[in-house]
């Protein structure tokens, strides 16, 4: 792994626990908006775009019903609600170590892209990272994690045998996949992956410590 001089990261459950703060404004949200969710609003939901999350709380594609329910949710994290992200022990010494050895790093995430800012900037992590990808930094929006991936590689000529992506969920091992890059599944966050969900061609990371030696050494 050592020969990957860019690093791309997930954010939400790989290198944030997020979950307390999106959790507790999906329930702002709604009591907001005067609705009951039709799925029960705990940590199994996070790591979908937003719109798409409250799809499946709401149980509806009312876009109006969605728009509503997106600008509570926008009022209460965006303002609040993310100062209770905490990163995972050991993640803000593995960036620093990277950073010092000169590993260009990047975020990909589904997040929005205004928050992962605020979040990066709270955090103390903004300098560590080159570039910051979400699907709605551009219009239109990017259509999914894989397209983002190959947007950032392009924007910023990296060759896939120069990078790897660094996630939590099968959906970024995919989504590395579609653009033939190295996936390395971090299995201290809430998307987890179980030993049987890993393709054969995945590697795992049990803790940061684990990462940052796959990663240097």
């Amino acid at each position: 792994m050592s020969s990957y001089p860019h690093v791309l990261f997930d954010l939400d459950g790989t290198l944030i626990d997020s979950a307390p703060a999106i959790v507790a404004s999906f329930r702002d949200a709604f009591a907001s908006a005067g609705r009951t969710p039709t799925v029960a609003i705990d940590s199994s939901i996070i790591g979908p775009p937003l719109l798409e999350t409250l799809e499946l709380l709401s149980g509806s594609q009312d876009p109006r019903l969605i728009a509503t329910l997106a600008e509570h949710f926008k009022a209460s994290y965006d303002t609040t609600g993310l100062l209770k992200t905490a990163a995972y022990d050991g993640i803000g010494d593995m960036l620093a170590q990277l950073h010092r050895a000169g590993r260009s790093l990047s975020i990909a995430t589904n997040k929005r892209i205004h928050p992962t800012r605020l979040i990066l900037d709270h955090l103390g992590w903004t300098d560590y990272f080159d570039a910051v990808y979400a699907l709605d930094l551009f219009q239109p929006r990017l259509a999914n994690k894989a397209a983002m991936i190959g947007r950032l590689l392009a924007d910023r000529s990296i060759p896939v045998s120069a990078a790897v992506y660094i996630g939590d969920r099968a959906e970024d091992g995919e989504s590395a996949d579609a653009n033939k890059l190295p996936f390395i599944a971090t299995t201290w966050g809430y998307g987890s992956l179980e030993q049987d969900e890993l393709s054969p061609h995945w590697r795992a990371a049990a803790t940061p410590a684990d990462l940052l030696k796959l990663l240097l050494d």
